[in-house]
């Protein structure tokens, strides 16, 4: 949590600091990713998966851009289209663990996670993609 409100924090200095645009009008990749990363804070599905994710074990294998022991929420969220039926497979996934899907490495089952906080977790992981 802390790292994503210094995030936003160092963005929003760096925007106030510029207009936003090049010099010829257009606006910038900087400016398109702050708009992009406010729609998103402002999701609630958004919000509430990553209180879940940063308050669960989640995050000892699994970073956002970068593989680690299981692979990186972008990978998944590039993966699997955003779907409810994708919701509900991901979460039965994170539940009963499994292998295979990335790699020889088995991801270890999570029964003692309530099947509407998963799928909270898995919204958050599918609105990161690209």
């Amino acid at each position: 949590m802390k790292k994503v409100l210094f995030i936003l924090t160092t963005t929003i200095f760096a925007m106030a600091c510029s207009n936003g645009t090049t010099e010829a009008g257009k606006t910038t990749d900087t400016a398109k990713a702050v708009v992009a990363s406010n729609s998103l804070s402002d999701n609630p599905d958004y919000q509430k998966g990553l209180a879940l994710v940063a308050g669960s074990d989640c995050l000892t294998c699994h970073k956002t851009s970068e593989k680690n022991i299981g692979p990186a929420y972008k990978d998944v969220a590039a993966k699997y289209e955003n779907t409810e039926a994708n919701v509900k497979m991901l979460a039965e996934k994170v539940m009963k663990g499994g292998s295979g899907n990335w790699g020889a490495i088995p991801m270890s089952p999570h029964p003692q996670l309530k099947q509407e906080d998963v799928e909270a977790m898995v919204k958050y992981v599918l609105l990161l993609k690209k």
